[in-house]
């Protein structure tokens, strides 16, 4: 009804338009001329203004995710990286390398996100204590189903990963009754899953600490002083 109103008022005002100047010849080039340019306008509309703006609603859902991943390394991720770090016996390949400064560069994090995924993401089996590491996601179970709502988890794909990492792992100790006194080749199936959460949490880890970096330098600040794996790491500014 909106669209056969506007056609309707158009065709009144050109009628208008003849009946002031008796020109038909005048309103036709222009008309013609007006036509032409529609699908000009629709080019601009529809392809470039409409991606400009898509790239823009793009970019704050991702900034809405990093403040989910923000949420999930302080109440989850960085006890995980600390407690999985100190469980792996090639952690010193990769230990010095992710120690980071106000100083780092792009470069720097490119060269670290290559470097770790030439890492073995192993852990000590027999240091592992999995009644510890269950009684933890069970605690943190609530706070990460919450994070699977949010809908902006579609816009990163690695960090779903992640997280549905974390979920088998919870889902997998959740699924034995006892856990002490597990065969040994349990426990080495129960490491598989161990290790790739592993996996995921230092590499996503890496790539928020760079997003920190350029857009929030003052968390950045709080993020190096409270490095998993810096021993030396304090919160406390000397």
């Amino acid at each position: 009804m909106l669209g056969l109103f506007l056609i309707i008022l158009s065709v009144i005002v050109y009628y208008v338009h003849f009946l002031v100047f008796h020109d038909s010849h005048h309103i036709f080039i222009y008309f013609v001329g007006d036509v032409a340019f529609v699908f000009i306008e629709v080019l601009l509309v529809t392809l470039i203004l409409h991606e400009l703006l898509e790239m823009r609603e793009k970019k704050n859902r991702l900034e809405k995710l990093n403040m989910v991943i923000g949420a999930f390394y302080s109440e989850v991720g960085t006890d995980l990286l600390t407690y999985f770090s100190n469980l792996d016996p090639n952690i010193d390949y990769i230990k010095k390398d992710l120690i980071m400064t106000k100083e780092w560069t792009h470069e720097e994090f490119l060269g670290v996100s290559k470097k770790l995924k030439q890492h073995d993401y192993g852990v000590t089996i027999n240091k592992l204590d999995l009644e510890r590491l269950h009684s933890f996601l069970v605690e943190k179970r609530f706070f990460l189903v919450r994070l699977l709502e949010n809908q902006n988890l579609l816009e990163h794909e690695a960090f779903t990963d992640l997280l549905w990492a974390v979920f088998h792992l919870n889902e997998e100790l959740e699924a034995r009754k006892k856990i002490k006194d597990l065969p040994d080749t349990d426990v080495e199936h129960l490491a598989g899953d161990v290790e790739r959460v592993y996996n995921q949490l230092v590499g996503q880890w890496v790539d928020y600490m760079e997003h920190l970096k350029y857009n929030y330098p003052f968390l950045f600040s709080l993020s190096i002083r409270t490095n998993p794996f810096d021993e030396t790491a304090t919160p406390i500014v000397r």
